[in-house]
């Protein structure tokens, strides 16, 4: 099982957080923080998930609240490289259904872009 990593990096007026490891009630304070942190400087948010190997439900409370924060200040929040077979929870709760999701960080961002444009 590889150590929890999250790194950030800020691609066409986005910033990307790339998570590799397990997404859990210790790791998801982090990623808070960072969500937190950025939303003051940053409208549009993807989240890769593609190395993302467990997400329990206490990682999918923060995602959402930056979700629903980022969306009712004109922003956005969408998931890229989600796996079904770590990242499940999202499936199970209808997640998968409402947040933006997308097979990479570049077509999360494309998405993100285009919606942004025509708004």
């Amino acid at each position: 099982m590889p150590e929890f990593e999250l790194s950030s990096e800020h691609r066409d007026g986005t910033l990307v957080i790339k998570l590799v490891g397990d997404l859990d009630i210790v790791t998801s304070r982090q990623l808070d923080e960072t969500l937190a942190e950025s939303s003051r400087t940053l409208d549009h948010v993807v989240l890769d998930l593609a190395a993302v190997d467990f997400m329990d439900t206490s990682s999918l409370a923060v995602i959402v609240g930056h979700w629903k924060g980022l969306v009712a200040a004109g922003g956005s929040l969408a998931l890229a490289g989600a796996r079904f077979e770590y990242t499940r929870t999202l499936w199970i709760t209808g997640l998968a259904d409402r947040i933006p999701m997308y097979d990479s960080v570049d077509l999360a961002i494309a998405a993100q872009q285009t919606a942004a444009d025509g708004s």
